[in-house]
């Protein structure tokens, strides 16, 4: 061993790892070796633990998908408002922004022949209302239906509480609560109206009770001469249509077609701007009546004089021209005024003139006489010898005075209204009884007995005229003088306008034409006629009514009118009374024409049931027919013929024994 110092032993440094051998080793030490020393490691400060964030999927998902959701029910829910239900919400939109409002057409007048107003409509108002703006949302008031209801009461005159309950209907914006209201009213409804809608304002109200309260233009129906012609005029009802008479006839031609306006609206008020669409009303026709309007009211001063003064039941009177079939009047008492028909009697609301079937009696007669002529079985100068009473079938049968046996001319028979003398004459149609009542009977219906007149008038009667094989024993020897059978007013003077017309039969008529919206005229059809009798038989009856009026043993001396020939015939019947269905009291009546050669006017009056003074045709009759003829003559300018009328006997005397 030398003294050198022995060699220091090489330690090996710390070899570079890679960073995976830089934790520690799990070899084990080989074989031979020490464990190395533990160093002591100091402990190095805790870091703190980095906070770590939760991952955002979770929650976007949620809510994606709750977005989801929503946008589902929000596109579900507009494929049913755009696709499925667009109509119906469409439909509520367009019922809640626009109203439809109904343009009442213009009805036409009524006039006379000569163009005098007889019926007119001018301007009125229907009163409606919005319920929608009656609730206390809309005016900030509880009971709003119910105080406008109380204000609106007196000035329309109805009852409050239909009126409330109006203003309280659901669903709807529209109701009407009066019809055709004068413009007065309205005046007064709008000034009211207008005050309350102030105060409103002035104590913070939302509007006043009344603001949903509004006019529609309308018209109302008038009548300038009250009561005159009402029975054949009639009446327009409340909902604007004809009631009765003519305006119920011809509603169609009178009434027009309404129109229809739709706007857009706002709190009940028209939007200007919102455009509207209007389909115009097409105005009624004007209807030109043959009617004369002075001899209308002639007849029915004079048929209502009566009436009150013999306490009848009622009475008619109708003027008809004789050539043409035109009715110049048609008069019925009592009557009705129908501007008011709240006060009137429903019992004179119609047309008794055309609608009463009643027993004609005497008037009748003229009709077998013409038969008896036609027939050539007997002359006016024929001899008719009248007994006291006269046994026919079951009955015996008399004249309306007792009298000794009478020697009359057939011309006679109708002069004294002979019924004994009258079922003689008609006795001669025929070898058989029953022979002679066919024969009379077809001169019965070609005269237009148990025949509608043609007027076409509601409620019109066309009579009773049994077949002949129906006629009773009675009927047989009855009928002949103007028992057993029934007639209305407008067909008695039909049959006396036939004899005047030289036996040709015009069907009556009320309409000379119509004036349409473009005013153009088109006159009425030309009416029927039919030959009764031949001329020769009707101016021979014609002389024979004169012998009623001219002569002194005629029952007609009272109808006599000074400067003229008069036509005429005296009835007094057996009435039916329509309560009880028996006998009870008397028909009464009068017809004829004038001038008697050369026929102008017909007339004819019947008065039922007189309780007072005489009931004799020819005593308050007689005078009607006089008052009427005369104003009748006088208006048309119907100049006397200045002829002279032939006489013809009436009696003739008894055989020398």
């Amino acid at each position: 061993m030398t003294d050198r110092e022995p060699p220091r032993r090489r330690v090996p440094g710390p070899a570079r790892q890679s960073p995976s051998a830089r934790r520690p080793s799990a070899r084990r030490p080989g074989p031979g070796s020490r464990p190395a020393a533990r160093r002591p490691r100091s402990r190095a400060p805790k870091r703190p633990t980095p906070l770590r964030l939760g991952s955002p999927r979770p929650r976007l998902r949620m809510v994606s998908l709750g977005l989801t959701l929503v946008m589902t029910v929000f596109v579900v829910r507009l494929f049913q408002i755009q696709g499925v239900d667009a109509g119906a919400y469409a439909a509520r939109a367009e019922q809640n922004r626009y109203v439809s409002h109904t343009i009442a057409a213009e009805r036409g007048q009524i006039t006379d022949r000569a163009g005098n107003t007889l019926a007119t409509s001018v301007d009125a108002y229907d009163i409606t209302a919005d319920p929608t703006m009656f609730t206390e949302k809309a005016t900030g008031v509880k009971d709003a239906p119910e105080q406008a209801a109380a204000l609106l009461a007196p000035i329309l005159g109805q009852d409050t509480a239909p009126l409330a309950k109006k203003l309280r209907t659901k669903n709807t914006r529209y109701v009407r609560l009066a019809v055709r209201k004068e413009p007065q009213v309205w005046k007064q409804i709008k000034d009211l109206k207008q005050t309350l809608a102030d105060q409103a304002r002035a104590q913070g109200h939302k509007a006043g009770v009344l603001s949903g309260v509004f006019a529609d233009p309308s018209s109302k129906r008038v009548y300038p001469n009250g009561d005159l012609a009402a029975g054949l005029l009639g009446w327009v009802d409340a909902a604007g249509k004809g009631g009765g008479g003519l305006e119920q006839q011809l509603n169609k031609e009178l009434a027009g077609k309404d129109g229809k306006i739709r706007y857009a609206q706002s709190g009940g008020r028209q939007v200007p701007t919102a455009g509207s669409t209007e389909q115009p009303a097409v105005p009624g026709s004007d209807i030109q009546l043959t009617i004369d309007r002075d001899i209308q009211w002639a007849a029915q001063k004079a048929i209502a004089d009566q009436v009150k003064k013999s306490d009848a039941d009622r009475g008619y009177v109708v003027v008809q021209d004789s050539r043409t079939g035109e009715i110049l009047a048609m008069a019925n008492a009592p009557g009705f005024d129908p501007n008011d028909l709240r006060h009137a009697n429903p019992a004179t609301l119609g047309n008794p003139a055309v609608q009463d079937a009643y027993e004609p009696g005497s008037t009748a007669k003229v009709m077998s006489m013409a038969a008896v002529l036609q027939e050539n079985v007997a002359t006016p100068t024929t001899h008719v010898t009248v007994p006291n009473r006269l046994h026919r079938g079951d009955r015996l049968f008399s004249d309306d005075v007792d009298h000794p046996t009478w020697h009359l001319t057939l011309n006679g028979v109708l002069a004294k209204s002979s019924n004994i003398g009258t079922i003689l004459a008609t006795g001669q149609l025929g070898r058989t009884q029953p022979e002679a009542n066919r024969v009379l009977y077809s001169y019965l219906r070609k005269f237009g007995i148990g025949k509608p007149t043609g007027l076409g008038f509601p409620g019109a009667t066309p009579g009773i005229l049994a077949k002949p094989g129906k006629w009773s024993t009675s009927q047989q020897y009855t009928i002949p003088f103007g028992q057993g059978f029934s007639i209305n007013a407008v067909q008695a003077a039909s049959v006396y306008s036939t004899i005047a017309n030289d036996g040709v039969r015009v069907e009556p008529t009320l309409v000379r034409g119509s004036t349409g919206p473009d005013g153009r005229f088109t006159p009425a059809p030309k009416p029927k006629e039919n030959r009764v009798v031949s001329a020769r038989t009707a101016r021979t009856i014609a002389q024979m009514l004169e012998s009623v009026v001219d002569d002194e043993q005629g029952t007609g001396i009272r109808a006599r009118i000074p400067g003229y020939r008069v036509a005429g015939k005296t009835g007094t019947a057996n009435r039916v009374d329509p309560a009880t269905g028996r006998y009870k009291g008397y028909t009464s009546s009068f017809a004829g024409f004038a001038p008697a050669d050369k026929p102008r006017v017909t007339v004819y009056c019947a008065i039922q049931n007189a309780k007072k003074g005489s009931y004799y045709g020819g005593r308050i009759c007689g005078p009607i027919y006089k008052k009427v003829m005369e104003f009748a003559l006088k208006t048309l300018q119907v100049p006397p013929t200045g002829a002279k009328a032939p006489r013809i006997p009436v009696t003739f005397g008894p055989p020398s024994s």
